[in-house]
């Protein structure tokens, strides 16, 4: 399987208390996702916190988890940058502290135009090297919505592969370039138009249900129905901050966010802890 195809987590970075990377933990985080349904998974993307984490950090945690569990599965690496040099330089890091492919979003706050988009991937592909770049469209957080007919022109730039796609009245296929689900919702309509998969959070607590539903095409909708609400309360505010209680209410050391992002507040966590119990978790972590 190509590293850009299947069910990838979007993998939270344990913070330590003091607010340091926690080593131990993101390994041991690694590994549980890769032995629980996860075909590979994204580090120090934004469910990683990324926007937080030093370019030092960000090299060194892919560094660690690509040594230390990229051998039970792909390990794509965020990259992007609303600076191109940036980009450039940090995709060349990611690519050779182990790396299987890249994550690069859409330059933010710059809000480039078509020109600018194109000109600008064109040099993060250059830098890849031939490692397979994923571009990354969330025009809720960049403020530029890369469109279809933008999509199928950077389809033509080599080493350009594939797209995270988080405007989900706009997944299709695209002529050149695999496509992925970039939320968790629309994870099922990928698969149904022939997509490559998706690029997950509820993974983390549903990893097995949601490997099923690329394993088992005759089953997707309804293992979908019965996760819908995983996918709402993982969301009921920024993430990552639901899904980082989650984990912890099960034992799984996520450890605490980076300023801005905050802790889940009782209100919120009375659902996230809900959820939990619907789906049985809290009890199977009660007894792991």
């Amino acid at each position: 399987m190509r590293p850009y195809e299947g069910l990838l987590t979007a993998m939270v970075t344990p913070f330590q208390p003091d607010g340091r990377v926690n080593d131990d933990a993101s390994v041991a985080m690694a590994k549980h996702l890769l032995a629980n349904g996860s075909h590979g998974l994204v580090v120090a993307g934004t469910t990683g916190e990324a926007a937080t984490l030093t370019d030092d950090e960000q090299t060194r945690l892919v560094e660690l988890v690509a040594r230390e569990a990229g051998g039970d599965g792909a390990i794509v690496a965020g990259a992007g940058s609303n600076d191109t040099r940036h980009a450039v330089e940090l995709t060349e890091r990611v690519i050779a502290a182990g790396a299987d492919a890249v994550l690069s979003v859409t330059p933010y706050y710059n809000k480039p135009n078509r020109r600018g988009i194109l000109a600008h991937f064109t040099e993060v592909a250059r830098a890849a090297g031939g490692t397979p770049v994923i571009v990354y469209n969330i025009p809720g957080r960049t403020a530029v919505n890369m469109g279809p007919d933008l999509l199928a022109e950077l389809a033509q730039i080599d080493g350009i592969v594939a797209v995270k796609q988080a405007n989900t009245a706009e997944q299709q296929p695209i002529d050149g370039m695999v496509v992925l689900a970039g939320n968790d919702d629309a994870y099922l309509a990928n698969l149904e138009m022939g997509g490559g998969g998706c690029i997950a959070v509820a993974s983390h607590i549903v990893g097995p249900e949601m490997r099923r539903m690329w394993d088992e095409p005759g089953q997707r909708a309804e293992i979908d129905a019965s996760l819908r609400d995983v996918y709402a309360t993982l969301f009921i505010t920024a993430s990552p901050t639901p899904v980082k209680a989650a984990l912890n209410l099960l034992g799984l050391e996520a450890g605490t966010l980076r300023l801005p992002m905050v802790e889940a507040d009782e209100s919120e966590l009375t659902q996230i802890r809900a959820m939990l119990e619907r789906h049985g978790l809290l009890a199977t972590a009660s007894t792991a």
